[in-house]
């Protein structure tokens, strides 16, 4: 013991399946891909693509953002539902990835050519704010169904918690080297070269190229793994009830205690580094001139996470892995302020400040590798834990009902960003650089310490989690016992049936 947090415990899982291996080569480079389809775009500069192209006020974008959450809140109340009673022939999760996947990609092409639709850069053109919300609404209704079903497709794709860890493990390690990275610079190059006129094209046509090729792009390789993926952890033959579903997520303590810990971690006000690297430090390739040496360090992180699992308890792994960025830039705050708010101020000063967020940008990869794989594995888990004591699987209802109190603050954050930041004097019309000190002193304050003070109650929740160790063990073993007993009759209701249609 170190503190009360337990140092020193073993989290292989003690199954007669854990040698087994359940996905093959073509399905592993396909589930790759789809990880590279997940960060393979330009979403980083979405918000600078409202700010300085598509222009919508600020005042407008904060009632879009209010309906559009209420709307997400009340959709997910049904789509969890809806995926929980889906029994089909290519399984429970698929059939609605394959449908949406096309209209998805049509519609993330029709978001980033809006500016075609409407070239007039008015903030407050009335039309363009209905089709803008519109859109939402459609994509987010769409992303809902996406979302519910790729997570519970990931969580049955084995039945192999080692082989699982492996896979997450593996993708995320491995898509650095499919580019999954490139747009993000290429694009951030882009606007640097555009806002200090060195070349001559415009930012509207390179958001409009970047931002539909890269929807291309990612939509091909999310279709491909969704046609190959398999779904290999057997439903309960008999849907649950609604009224079934709502009782597994009350006895699933792991999923009470992540639904928790999100849900205290939505109050924190983030405005993103991208708005202070642009309107205060006068470049958005800070982004990747600071990363340099933490991408060597990411990818070592990977290295020691079966290790660090091993080693210490999911629940210490998981409140150091998910706190230490926020510590970081708490520090970097202090030091940024050094010389107040005015032009004087290190947080202004780009040869002051790129050394110190190179500095928590290495830091920060530390644990890169675990906060990509555990908060993923640990939901995975908790379906597991789920099927433990109940004898069915409800990914859908529990994936939405776990973001439903969260998605309400978000409503609430989300709506309050904008116009914190017009509170604090951001004016779309001021131009590249030309923000006030205050503001930017603001926009620096918004990204590094006022994210960590309203988000840090998230870590509470986390200091009760205890699906670890023996008891972890234990509940493998016997989800083995389990599911071939499921497994065995479902066989022998088929077979029974085939002979119903024979005789």
């Amino acid at each position: 013991m170190a503190g009360g947090v337990i140092l020193s415990e073993s989290q292989e899982p003690l199954v007669k399946y854990q040698d087994r291996r359940y996905v093959g080569t073509k399905e592993t480079l396909a589930y790759i891909l789809f990880d590279v389809s997940k960060n393979f775009n330009i979403d980083l500069y979405s918000e600078r693509f409202i700010f300085d192209v598509l222009k919508i006020d600020l005042s407008l974008l904060a009632v879009v953002n209010f309906i559009n959450t209420i709307w997400d809140v009340i959709n997910d109340t049904f789509t969890g539902a809806i995926v929980d009673k889906t029994r089909t022939r290519i399984g429970k999760f698929r059939p609605y990835l394959i449908a949406f996947a096309i209209p998805g990609t049509i519609g993330t092409c029709i978001y980033w050519m809006m500016p075609i639709f409407f070239p007039d850069g008015n903030p407050m053109n009335a039309a363009k704010f209905f089709v803008w919300l519109f859109l939402a609404l459609a994509r987010e209704g769409a992303g809902t169904f996406r979302s519910v079903a790729s997570t519970g497709l990931l969580s049955t794709i084995t039945p192999n918690p080692i082989e699982r860890t492996s896979l997450i493990t593996k993708a995320n390690l491995i898509s650095g080297f499919f580019g999954e990275q490139i747009p993000e610079i290429v694009m951030g190059l882009l606007i640097d070269l555009i806002n200090h006129k060195v070349i001559g094209i415009t930012l509207k046509s390179t958001y409009v190229f970047m931002g539909v090729f890269t929807a291309l792009v990612s939509g091909a390789y999310a279709l491909f793994f969704f046609i190959v993926a398999r779904e290999r952890v057997p439903q309960s033959i008999k849907p649950p009830s609604v009224k079934e579903g709502f009782i597994s997520i009350l006895k699933n303590k792991p999923i009470l205690l992540i639904a928790l810990s999100e849900f205290l971690s939505a109050f924190s006000i983030n405005s993103g580094m991208n708005n202070y690297y642009i309107d205060v430090l006068g470049s958005a390739s800070i982004k990747n001139i600071v990363g340099i040496p933490g991408g060597f360090v990411s990818f070592a992180s990977y290295s020691y996470v079966s290790w660090a699992k091993k080693r210490f308890s999911t629940k210490f792994l998981w409140i150091v892995s998910g706190s230490w960025g926020d510590f970081l830039m708490m520090i970097v705050f202090f030091l940024g302020s050094i010389g107040g708010i005015g032009p004087n101020g290190l947080y202004n000063k780009p040869q002051a400040m790129i050394p110190i967020i190179m500095a928590q940008e290495t830091l920060f990869t530390l644990v890169m590798g675990l906060r990509r794989v555990l908060p993923q594995e640990i939901f995975n888990e908790a379906m597991d834990y789920c099927e433990w004591k109940t004898g069915y699987r409800t990914e859908g209802m529990t994936t939405t009902a776990k973001g439903l109190a969260t998605k309400l603050v978000k409503t609430v954050s989300g709506t309050l960003k904008p116009i914190l930041m017009k509170a604090f004097g951001y004016d779309l019309k001021a131009g590249f650089g030309k923000q006030t000190y205050k503001t930017k002193y603001y926009l620096f304050a918004m990204c590094t310490i006022i994210p960590f003070v309203t988000g840090i109650l998230g870590i509470v929740p986390k200091l009760f989690y205890d699906l670890s160790g023996e008891k972890r063990n234990r509940m493998y073993d016997e989800l083995f016992a389990q599911r071939l007993a499921k497994q065995k009759t479902i066989q022998e209701e088929q077979s029974a049936s085939l002979e119903d249609i024979v005789q």
